[in-house]
């Protein structure tokens, strides 16, 4: 199988949506994503640009995608943040995750980064496997902690 892997466009947003919803349906998630095509345009295209899209794209279709932004940490300084790595259900075991992951690896070495950091679901052991095989710390000890807009609004109201 051949593929390349490349910066996504604009255009290509509408595939890289349906693969972010694939990834909440495998996540069990069905309904979480609100995002739109145009959220993802406007994100990643107009100023001031909110993330970088890599695509992997095989036999002229978009397969898997990992979409990074920056992010400051008080410890390490500049961070590289990898919110989603996507491939396609047909698609996975191919070799597409390792060269998305290769690609945001080098992504931020060139821009000198401190840390790429990313989650990983606790019951996704074979991302969490094929993370640790590429040298990855899969700290277990960490939670992640979220307030969506609803709790965000209630969050205000009791201050």
């Amino acid at each position: 199988m051949t593929f390349s892997i490349r910066k996504a466009t604009k255009e290509d947003m509408p595939r890289v949506l349906e693969l972010i919803v694939e990834l909440a349906v495998f996540e069990k998630e069905p309904d979480a994503v609100k995002v739109t095509v145009e959220d993802l345009e406007q994100g990643g295209f107009e100023d001031p640009k909110q993330f970088v899209c890599f695509v992997a794209e095989c036999e002229g279709k978009i397969e898997g995608i990992a979409l990074v932004y920056n992010r400051f940490s008080t410890w390490k300084g500049q961070v590289l943040h990898l919110e989603d790595l996507v491939v396609s259900q047909r698609k996975r075991g191919t070799g597409l995750g390792t060269a998305l992951l290769d690609e945001v690896v080098k992504y931020a070495y060139s821009l000198g980064v401190k840390r790429v950091s990313w989650e990983v679901i606790e019951w996704n052991e074979p991302a969490i496997s094929f993370y640790e095989k590429k040298g990855a710390l899969v700290k277990r000890d960490w939670f992640v902690v979220q307030l969506n807009e609803e709790e965000m609004k209630n969050y205000i109201a009791n201050i």
